[in-house]
């Protein structure tokens, strides 16, 4: 069985990861071009599987509609957040991406590709210290 995934959750973690709300109705997200709007942001709606499965279509507008849907899909895939976003599925608009919860079997290899970036970015801290501490006693390096 599948587990909904509703719009106002998806609403709450993209306010947490920071984008703008906007408020439109069904029909408008479903007729409006994204970039009619003038601030960049994002809103959600219901979408029902044919299977009766209830997810979130959401949406990104304004002048740079492109960069904020990108920006949407890493925050929302990201595994403290936990979701799964699909880019093709009927009756979506290029502006569009379909939401639903992640499984674990999806969330274990994002889970531990975010603990190598971490490593890798921790690494790079500490040689950065080293040198800055050598630099500091008089240990400048001659490139």
């Amino acid at each position: 069985m599948q587990q909904f995934t509703r719009p106002d959750t998806v609403d709450r973690h993209l306010i947490q990861g920071g984008f703008t709300m906007l408020t439109l109705t069904e029909a408008q997200q479903k007729k409006d071009r994204p970039t009619l709007y003038r601030v960049d942001a994002v809103c959600t709606r219901t979408y029902r599987t044919p299977d009766g499965t209830l997810l979130t279509v959401a949406g990104a507008y304004g002048p740079n509609w492109y960069a904020t849907l990108a920006e949407m899909q890493k925050w929302l895939q990201r595994p403290s957040v936990g979701y799964t976003v699909i880019v093709e599925a009927p009756e979506l608009r290029e502006h569009e991406v379909l939401v639903r919860w992640a499984t674990r079997e999806e969330l274990q290899p994002r889970r531990q590709a975010a603990a190598e970036e971490r490593t890798a970015l921790r690494a790079q801290a500490r040689r950065q210290q080293a040198e800055q501490d050598a630099e500091a006693a008089g240990q400048a390096s001659l490139f």
